[in-house]
């Protein structure tokens, strides 16, 4: 039992044995007590006051009486500040609580059982004409993180990918290959198969923007407005025609144009498995838009035919949402063609029939909120359980210092280059520091690997999802501060005292002996450790990472105060030096679980 249930305890028996009243869980307001008063955790007496009729501070004082005399195990003294009872926590119950942390090698975790809620969660949904850039990898490290804190907080959870792998933005870099890629390959360019296909769609938009200027100048000519001659160039564009061709043409199952989607995405998969292997990102199922369009159309179809949608005079197909206070969808194009909300309903139908999905949460970026609010609407209505409490966990965008991304024009971070480059960073950062500590050459390039991707990962975690973030490398790597190779470094040291403790033959216990007098330094960082658990409950419910990673660096930064102040292999009082073993090795293994929830590895030497 945690020393904060053995307060509310107390308090409930209390209130009970002094005022005859049964308080519920509920009622026991438990707060870290302010930096500025005496003691650990603090009761919140206002609502006992009335049932006591009496005033706050009679009722702290007369509780807090009960609990030192009844609870002397937790409660070693007190202090009332108007209706504030502060507990101060007996050191015997301090050590217990560390002792109990010590002996739980997942501690904060909870075990999915079989009846744990199963949650889906759909992140990364990469398109397969272009590489993954840096917008696309806070998505899949904010979708691999949130799975991660989802299964440690006792759900069973399926890891799914949707991949756009058809539609005209995939006709676009099938027909620029065509047009200008001489038969190129991975193989016989050299380039990772995502790159080339990106290329050639940086090259259609290139010869498209040509093509629209020409046509732009030759309708103005003719007396046009600018306006309205650039949007007709838009549209009678060749290239554009026949992009629109082969897509009407893949829809028709033209073996040709079949055959030529199906060598080039199989290069796009290679090279994003590779992406997603560095990443440390991983599916349990991988759906394709390929296969789910036509399940959105029958299921379209089927709302259809029961009066949930219907038909304009040009054959398509729309939703009217204007009495949920939206407006109306397009649901297929006159043309028979899907939209990406038709795929999504296919998408939903097959995930459906694949698992009893409790809880769905789509990790996408912020600029489809709309997309969502009426998918919810859709899936609501065509029967799906979960489709009224679908979970859209909308994200801002990444920034750089010189503006937004277009992957159009080709001014994108790309995922593969940053990653190379924020290791080769992390190798120089380091070269220094190994070289005094005498570290092989692999060793140190597999720690610039883990520091590099560390220092990525946790910049880009630790901000808060919702708001749109500045990427900026350099300040990621800092070795200072709230950054990832700080916390990483600050493991190593710990792992470097106790291999230190291991050498001298010192034996750390699975159990401290309670009498060990501790400082009020070492009572807050057992506090501190003992938070995890609610850092960890937190972030689960309020799906974020940020809550993790800014948790790991108080952890960390608070422990490096202590480090500086105590000494630890030279204290001379033995039981003094065992306890602080126990502690920095406990501090060490929360810091490696809750970096192991955002994805981050631990260099055991740095």
């Amino acid at each position: 039992m945690t020393i904060e249930q053995k307060i509310v305890d107390a308090v409930k028996a209390g209130v009970k044995s002094l005022y005859g009243a049964e308080l519920n869980e509920n009622q026991v307001q438990l707060q870290k007590t302010k930096k500025e008063f005496e003691g650990n955790l603090t009761v919140v007496v206002f609502p006992f006051v009335k049932m006591a009729r009496k005033s706050p501070e009679q009722v702290g004082n007369e509780l807090g009486e009960y609990m030192k005399r009844e609870a002397p195990d937790v409660v070693a003294d007190y202090n009332v500040v108007k209706g504030f009872l502060n507990i101060v926590v007996s050191q015997k119950a301090w050590v217990g609580l560390l002792n109990d942390i010590n002996k739980d090698e997942k501690f904060g975790f909870i075990e999915a059982g079989d009846d744990s809620p199963l949650v889906m969660i759909e992140y990364s949904s990469p398109n397969t004409n272009k590489p993954l850039h840096l917008g696309h990898m806070r998505n899949n490290l904010l979708g691999s993180s949130l799975a991660r804190i989802v299964a440690a907080n006792g759900n069973k959870v399926v890891k799914t990918n949707i991949v756009n792998d058809r539609g005209i933005h995939i006709c676009k870099s099938m027909l620029a290959w065509q047009k200008w890629g001489n038969g190129a390959t991975p193989e016989t360019t050299g380039i990772k198969g995502d790159h080339l296909i990106g290329d050639f769609y940086v090259a259609f938009d290139k010869h498209y923007k040509a093509e629209c200027d020409e046509l732009t100048k030759q309708y103005v000519a003719e007396g046009m407005d600018e306006e309205k001659a650039k949007e007709k160039a838009k549209q009678e564009a060749p290239l554009i025609k026949e992009a629109h061709d082969m897509l009407v043409r893949w829809e028709q199952n033209d073996p040709e144009v079949r055959s030529l989607w199906k060598m080039m995405n199989e290069w796009v998969y290679a090279g994003f498995d590779e992406t997603y292997k560095r990443m440390g990102v991983s599916f349990d199922k991988i759906y394709y838009e390929s296969d789910t369009y036509l399940e959105g159309k029958e299921k379209v179809m089927e709302g259809l035919e029961k009066g949930l949608f219907y038909r304009r005079d040009d054959g398509s197909v729309w939703a009217n949402l204007e009495s949920e206070g939206l407006d109306e969808k397009l649901l297929l194009r006159s043309d028979g063609t899907s939209v990406y909300m038709t795929q999504d309903i296919g998408t939903a139908k097959l995930r459906f029939q694949d698992y009893p999905i409790d809880k769905m949460i789509y990790v996408v970026g912020n600029e489809q909120n709309y997309h969502f609010q009426v998918l919810s609407i859709l899936l609501d209505k065509l029967g799906f359980k979960w489709g009224k409490d679908l979970v859209h966990f909308s994200y801002g965008m990444v920034e750089l210092p010189n503006g937004k991304m277009k992957s159009r024009e080709g001014t994108v971070v790309d995922s593969d280059e940053l990653m190379e480059q924020m290791v080769r960073d992390a190798y120089e950062a380091s070269k220094e520091r190994t070289k005094q500590v005498d570290i092989p050459e692999d060793e140190a390039r597999d720690i610039a690997e883990k520091v590099g991707m560390g220092a990525l990962k946790y910049f880009i975690l630790k901000v808060d999802a919702r708001k749109n973030m500045l990427f900026n490398p350099e300040e990621s790597i800092d070795f200072n501060g709230n950054t990832g190779p700080f916390i990483q470094y600050t493991y190593a040291r710990i792992k470097s005292i106790l291999r230190k403790a291991e050498e001298k033959g010192i034996a750390i216990p699975q159990t401290l002996s309670a009498d060990v007098q501790l400082s009020d330094k070492e009572v807050e960082l057992i506090q501190k450790l003992n938070g995890f658990t609610v850092a960890l409950r937190q972030a689960g419910q309020d799906y974020s990472p940020s809550g993790i990673a800014n948790y790991c660096y108080e952890l960390t930064k608070e422990y490096n105060q202590f480090y500086h102040d105590f000494h630890i292999m030279n204290e001379e009082d033995e039981q003094k030096k065992i306890f602080r073993l126990v502690l920095s090795k406990n501090v060490a293994k929360i810091a490696r679980l809750g970096m192991g929830l955002l994805g981050i590895q631990m260099p055991e030497r740095m």
